[in-house]
């Protein structure tokens, strides 16, 4: 399987896929999300699922955002289908977010009627533009600059209208800009039972985790320990992500 681009995405599909997953990546890093996510998504992908990355760039409007990059993954669906290259229409469709992506996909949830199996919301956070933008206090001194919706805004948005009733949230425990909690209460008033939370290991910036090579020579060196030994530490947190979301995506499957 090779990256291709269609219709303004990124896209890996394996020969008979069992699910397509859109995916959105975190502000600033979902500009080339088959590079900056390349471990996580090429592993679903071998998994067997369809994927379908979205880049996009981040502005203060973040429901424009939302709208055009659910009409950029509608026309590589619609593409994908017609050129053959999915050919079971029937394909469930899971959404999954890293941060910024995670509002995105709970925006379209919110406000566009779609049809979804599942979410999974990585390290959602939904800051106000001041505390998510630098420099942005001393702008905000001559014109106020927020975010449309607001961080409150987007609570209500979710809390009355979200529709996708699945829902893995994820955690890492060492990120201090994780707002997961707030948002499992939100999703719990809707849909007490269909909501799943697990806490990891890791940072904000895990999922964005690359494949490390560490080739050892003839003799076996004190570096070579410690090349092994950061590997082994990358590649645990990284691991366990894969296995709690191949777990949730389908409780039957062999993951390998």
């Amino acid at each position: 399987m090779e990256w291709q681009e269609n219709s303004g995405n990124w896209v890996l599909i394996p020969s008979h896929p069992k699910a397509v997953i859109h995916f959105l990546g975190g502000a600033f890093v979902a500009t080339a999300p088959h590079v900056t996510y390349r471990w996580l998504l090429e592993i679903l992908a071998n998994q067997g699922y369809a994927v379908i990355a979205t880049p996009f760039v981040n502005t203060l409007d973040h429901l424009a955002m939302a709208k055009n990059v659910l009409s950029t993954f509608e026309n590589c669906l619609n593409h994908l289908y017609a050129s053959r290259r999915l050919r079971k229409k029937s394909l469930p469709i899971y959404g999954i977010g890293h941060s910024m992506g995670c509002k995105l996909h709970l925006l379209m949830g919110s406000l566009f009627s779609i049809e979804r199996a599942g979410n999974i919301l990585i390290s959602f956070n939904n800051f106000a533009a001041r505390d998510a933008i630098p420099l942005v206090e001393q702008i905000s001194s001559v014109v106020k600059v927020e975010f449309t919706p607001s961080p409150k805004m987007t609570n209500s948005l979710i809390q009355k209208r979200y529709r996708i009733r699945r829902n893995l949230l994820i955690k890492f425990n060492d990120d201090d800009i994780d707002q997961t909690l707030r948002l499992s209460d939100l999703l719990r008033l809707r849909f007490p039972s269909m909501v799943t939370v697990q806490r990891l290991n890791g940072n904000h910036l895990t999922p964005l985790g690359q494949d490390l090579t560490w080739s050892v020579g003839k003799v076996y060196t004190p570096v070579d320990a410690v090349g092994q030994w950061l590997k082994q530490e990358v590649y645990r947190d990284l691991n366990k992500l894969k296995r709690e979301i191949l777990l949730w995506l389908n409780p039957l499957a062999p993951i390998s």
